[in-house]
């Protein structure tokens, strides 16, 4: 798991051995001082496209930066691979993407999980990120989904996260039989919804006991 912390105490000994302030740095990179001194604190991460420029200032390789941060190999690879504006993300990088996905923008997220569509990756696989994935990102993987696997216990965590547009997508897959309708629980939706799901044959009449429950 890259250690952010690690990674700013490693970006503070270049900026010393330079001789530089972090007011310095600052100014070479286009960001503020107290950008400079939450990185070197632990408390955020440069963004992506600053890697390049930060490397290239301290005259290391991109690799050494990153590795500075305690990353795994895969971890590594792929801050390098998305420094570089590379996104073609493939499946056995996903474990590692999850595990550096709070250091990336949302934005950078939302590209790099089109990419992983185009694999046929399982949502099982990639549903940890709707933490840091916009909402049109999150309902993308969920319709792009395939919800022959997927747990209970997903969903629920996942609720928290989901828009409208979101809960709809997974509401109209339990219409459709692709999931258990039990889920429905965690699910916030209109009653009048669920009664004409019921009234065509859709649900079973014990769904509306279930959502009476819970909401």
């Amino acid at each position: 798991m890259f250690d952010i912390f690690a990674f700013g105490a490693y970006l503070a000994r270049l900026r010393k051995k330079a001789d530089m302030t972090q007011s310095e740095l600052a100014d070479r990179l286009s960001v503020t001082r107290q950008a400079i001194s939450k990185y070197e604190r632990g408390d955020s991460f440069p963004d992506i496209s600053i890697l390049v420029p930060l490397s290239e200032l301290f005259s290391v390789s991109l690799d050494e930066l990153i590795s500075a941060g305690t990353s795994s190999q895969g971890e590594q690879h792929l801050l390098k691979q998305i420094a570089k504006g590379e996104q073609n993300i493939m499946t056995d990088q996903i474990n590692d993407l999850i595990g550096i996905a709070p250091l990336l923008k949302p934005s950078v997220l939302d590209k790099l999980s089109k990419g992983l569509h185009k694999h046929g990756v399982d949502i099982t696989n990639i549903m940890e990120l709707a933490e840091y994935l916009s909402d049109e990102a999150t309902v993308s993987l969920i319709e792009n989904a395939d919800f022959s696997a997927l747990p209970p216990d997903l969903v629920r965590r996942l609720a928290p996260f989901l828009n409208e547009q979101s809960r709809m997508a997974l509401i109209e897959s339990i219409f459709e039989g692709k999931l258990d309708w039990h889920l429905l629980r965690y699910i916030p939706c209109n009653h009048s919804l669920i009664e004409a799901a019921v009234i065509e044959g859709a649900l079973p009449w014990e769904a509306l006991a279930v959502l009476l429950e819970y909401f």
